[in-house]
Parts: structure tokens; C-alpha cells; sequence
């Protein structure tokens, strides 16, 4: 599977602007890749006076996605801010060529910024099925929390996915959790993180990476601005879960409702 990750500086709290620079990141990947991953709040920064100006889920940015989709013929994913009657979201938006949207609406809410207050959680994983890839979108400060993210039974996939915007100061926590994440799931971790400052002044080190089930890193991107395309071998995934088993030997475990 060839899975590009578009790694930016984002225009704080300016849609149209950031849909039109990603309008120009995205346009080379026609007919090239699979799947195209995007920051978490890709249309604002992660702005959390942004619940005021959310969008509905039928709103520009659900058209810019799908619209995107269709051109490049590839699944596109990255979270927005959508509100809907359950209140505002930080929702990865999935998309494939046909039309199709699915999301997720982020679990854990940072309290240090305060999005637990202004924000709905969700309340279900997702899993979605992609040109013969297992995938589960989830979003940023989910990293930290491996209970949720556990590959098991009702949650068996082959590529965990986490787009973020993970600040500069806890950089190398990002590095080692999605290690930590491959390697006790036995599972490819794409993680996508935002460069630049943000409008409160927050720095973010980039370090987007692909690593492999064994915690290795197929890509890892530095500080600066990148859209990089790269291949994942799906097949040496599965024979090396046939090879060393040891899901067959994880703990089995029920999420209880809140």
C-alpha cells in the first residue's frame, strides 16, 4: 500500500486558506498513492476557541475531502472540527474515491488545553477496509493510551493511523510512543504531525513517520514542510505475525462504557 504523508505548517484558524494550500500539496499524488494523510485539525491548528466557527458535517471542508478523493483517486484522511447535535468534534473525516465518508470522533480530549470542556468524545473506534488494508484512524493525544488502540478481536488491524498536533516540547514522547504502539500490536504505525508555530506560539517538530511492526522507522520526517509518498508491504506484515504470534497470547479484555 503507498501511503503519503503531508506534513505542514497550518494557517491558524483559516479553512479556505489551509484547503488551499493542501489543494496544491495533494495535486501531484493523482494516480499515485493510496492513501493521503493530513494533520489532526488541518483546517484550523488546534485552536480551541475553534468550536465556534466548526463546520456542520455536510460543510465545505466534508466536500473539500471527498472532492479530493475522487481526484486522486485515494482515501484521504485528517480530523476538522464538526458540530452536530451531540455538540463539537474533533473528527477524522474518511474519505475514498466513491464518495463514501466515514470518521472518528477523538476519545481522549486534551485537558491541558482544555478541549475536555469544549469538546464531545467519542465513543467507538473505527476500522475501516482499504485496497486490502485493515486501518484504524485515531487522533493525536490517543496516542498515549494503549488500551484503546490494542489490536484484539473486534479491532484487528494491519496500519494504526494517528494524526496529531503533537507540540515541539513532548517531541520525544511522540517518537517512542509510536514505537511502543508497533510493537506490542505487531502493527504498522503511521503517525502525521504538523511543523511551525501556532497562534498561541506553540512550536511543533514535525517528525511524521511510518514504523515498521518491529518499532522500526520506514520513513521519519525532520522539522519542515514534506508530503513524501512510501510503500508498505502488507504481505511481510502478516507473515510476521504467522512467524511470531504473540497476540495469540495477549490478554483478553472488555472497553466498559463510561
Amino acid at each position: 500500500m503507498r501511503i503519503s504523508l503531508v506534513q505542514a505548517d497550518l494557517a491558524w484558524g483559516d479553512p479556505a486558506a489551509n484547503r488551499g494550500h493542501f489543494d496544491g500539496q495533494l495535486a501531484p499524488l493523482a494516480g499515485a498513492t493510496d492513501l493521503v494523510v493530513l494533520p489532526e485539525t488541518f483546517t484550523t491548528g488546534f485552536d480551541m476557541a475553534g468550536g465556534a466557527g466548526a463546520e456542520a458535517m455536510d460543510g465545505a471542508t466534508t466536500r473539500w475531502i471527498a472532492a479530493a478523493a475522487r481526484r486522486l483517486d485515494a482515501a484521504v484522511t485528517g480530523s476538522v472540527f464538526i458540530r452536530d447535535a451531540a455538540g463539537v468534534h474533533n473528527r477524522a473525516l474518511w474519505a475514498t474515491p466513491d464518495g463514501r465518508i466515514v470518521h472518528y470522533d477523538k476519545r481522549h480530549l486534551f485537558r491541558m488545553a482544555g478541549e475536555h470542556e469544549r469538546f464531545a468524545a467519542g465513543t467507538a473506534p473505527l476500522l475501516v477496509e482499504w485496497r486490502g488494508a485493515r486501518i484504524c484512524p485515531l487522533v493525536c493525544y490517543d496516542l498515549r493510551f494503549p488500551v484503546w488502540s490494542r489490536r484484539r478481536t473486534a479491532l484487528d488491524y494491519d496500519i494504526l493511523l494517528y494524526v496529531a498536533n503533537w507540540p515541539a516540547p513532548r517531541h520525544d514522547a511522540w517518537r517512542q510512543l509510536l514505537r511502543a504502539r508497533a510493537i506490542e500490536n505487531q502493527a504498522c504505525v503511521v503517525g502525521v504531525n504538523r511543523t511551525g508555530a501556532d497562534g498561541n506560539g506553540i512550536a511543533y517538530d514535525g517528525g511524521s513517520a511510518v514504523i515498521d511492526p518491529l518499532g522500526r522507522p520506514v520513513l521519519e520526517l525532520g522539522s519542515r514542510p514534506a508530503t513524501v509518498t512510501v510503500s508498505v508491504d502488507l504481505d511481510a506484515l502478516r507473515r510476521f505475525r504467522e512467524r511470531f504470534p504473540a497476540a495469540l497470547d495477549a490478554d483478553r479484555f472488555e472497553l466498559a462504557p463510561d
